[in-house]
């Protein structure tokens, strides 16, 4: 008889820091390292139960006073878009979408660089090096991959990467229960084309394809203008003391 145990993972908290979404709020995580031959099941469980993850580490809140991170996850094969949305993918009709396994590309960095200047100037990320966004993508033990964004190009064949100018990426896990952004970039000079919102909606028409349930968009702060947006996909699942519970924007039932 096997008597040995499965290690478990071990839990750590971070000091507190300045909230970088509310002013006047200090946050404090919790986190693990997702290592080993059992990270990509590891991954999925602590994902469900509201962490992150960022290269081989998977987080989750643990401020003391403050409840604002709200866990969200779109119910993709319920989803139908809005009038709007349905404009944001005609005005990206002309883009080609292409998965490929984590790995980063000189062209790549450049994008995410111009992103970070022109959006994220003073934040944390603001001073990451090219070994730093090499890092970020392949420091995964899960099944990541790379999705790029280019605008179709005649004469695109069946080379290693399509033709066309790269205008946005994300970096995805494929979970058991669907997709999980962990990160997304895109060429901050084509605002018209809104394709933060067509990247979204891009990972619900993949997630349905699959034929799974769920596309997980990390926190929603309650409070926070620039994270609105992740409650205009609807339907829509937020975890909170109950349970994974479907979101009513009339009545705000997840407010902290």
């Amino acid at each position: 008889m096997n008597t040995q145990t499965t290690p478990s993972p071990q839990f750590y908290l971070t000091a507190p820091a300045a909230c970088p979404y509310l002013p006047h709020e200090m946050e404090r995580k919790v986190f693990t390292h997702l290592v080993g031959p059992r990270a990509a099941e590891m991954n999925d469980i602590l994902t469900q139960g509201g962490f992150r993850r960022s290269q081989n580490i998977a987080y989750r809140p643990a401020c003391e006073s403050c409840r604002a991170c709200v866990s969200v996850r779109i119910l993709a094969q319920e989803f139908e878009p809005t009038q709007s949305m349905k404009r944001v993918l005609a005005k990206n009709r002309d883009l080609i979408s292409t998965d490929f396994p984590a790995q980063p590309s000189s062209e790549q960095y450049s994008l995410f660089r111009h992103y970070l200047d022109h959006r994220h100037q003073y934040g944390g990320m603001s001073d990451m090096t090219v070994l730093d966004y090499a890092i970020m993508v392949e420091d995964t033990h899960v099944n990541t991959k790379i999705i790029e964004y280019r605008r179709r190009e005649e004469g695109s064949g069946l080379e290693t990467r399509p033709k066309g100018e790269l205008l946005a990426a994300a970096l995805t896990d494929v979970m058991s229960d669907g997709l999980s952004m962990v990160y997304s970039y895109f060429n901050p000079d084509a605002d018209a084309r809104s394709l933060g919102t067509f990247m979204i909606l891009d990972h619900v028409r993949r997630t349905q394809a699959l034929g799974l349930p769920h596309v997980y968009l990390g926190y929603w702060v309650h409070g926070s203008r620039k994270m609105e947006y992740k409650t205009r996909y609807l339907p829509q699942e937020h975890l909170t003391a109950r349970g994974w519970e479907r979101f009513d924007p009339g009545t705000l039932e997840t407010k902290p």
